[in-house]
């Protein structure tokens, strides 16, 4: 288990395409295997470490929580507001981080059991030997999901660039930073950046240096045929746990 670590979850997104298939529901509090995304990333990242889970979610999710009187994990905090984009979500995270490194996931960014942990301890230990490391990005190969961001590599697994589709590697939705990265907060907004993916692209052309991992199976929830898939690879690691132990 990571310690000293601080956890994160981008979920102030509404799901447009996920209610275009026919879920009613805003994103966080959709369910796979009977759980919300908000919980279930919750409870991901307190596994890998991090004793508190600060999460931004708009006020239409806010109020359904309320409608609903949901038993959240005491380890979650949650901010309401509605944020106009990725990048400004992660900002209003910043606002409420104390310094030092947290553990960051988008809440559609699911992985199999135990990978988070196994992600989080490669990535504080990539931090700890390299103080000049402002974050690391989980990365795998492309699968054919319709956004990609995908990122060129260097020898030593720095990012080079991002949006390069001639790389076969493609961020995965989970990072752990330095809270360092805030410093550039109002420049990335004057520079015009208004996602996520723009905001990690600033970065890197300021020279901030930004370190990947190669991890295992994501799934981003962003249709219906994710769920499916997502199903489909927690049943998966369920037989082949049965047929390990």
């Amino acid at each position: 288990m990571v310690a000293r670590l601080q956890g994160a979850i981008i979920a102030a997104g509404h799901g447009e395409r996920l209610r275009a298939g026919g879920e009613s529901l805003p994103k966080p509090l959709v369910e796979l295997a009977g759980e919300p995304l908000l919980i279930r990333q919750t409870r991901s990242i307190v596994a890998a470490g991090a004793e508190t889970v600060l999460t931004v979610v708009n006020s239409e999710t806010a109020r359904l929580i309320d409608q609903r009187a949901m038993k959240l994990p005491s380890a979650l905090k949650i901010s309401v507001r509605d944020t106009p984009n990725s990048m400004e979500t992660l900002f209003a995270l910043g606002e409420r981080l104390s310094p030092g490194r947290f553990l960051l996931t988008t809440v559609d960014a699911i992985a199999p059991p135990g990978e988070l942990e196994r992600f989080a301890s490669d990535a504080l230990a990539a931090l700890e030997s390299d103080s000049d490391v402002a974050g690391v990005l989980g990365v795998n190969r492309w699968r054919g999901d319709r956004r990609p961001l995908f990122a060129s590599l260097g020898e030593d697994n720095s990012i080079a660039a991002f949006g390069d589709a001639r790389s076969s590697m493609v961020t995965a939705g989970v990072y752990l930073f330095s809270t360092r990265i805030f410093e550039l907060t109002e420049k990335a907004r004057s520079a015009g950046c208004g996602a996520l993916r723009e905001f990690l692209a600033y970065l890197v052309a300021q020279r901030r240096r930004l370190k990947a991992i190669e991890i295992g199976e994501i799934i981003d929830i962003d249709e219906i045929a994710d769920l499916d898939a997502a199903h489909a690879m927690l049943e998966r690691e369920e037989l082949a746990k049965g047929r390990n132990a």
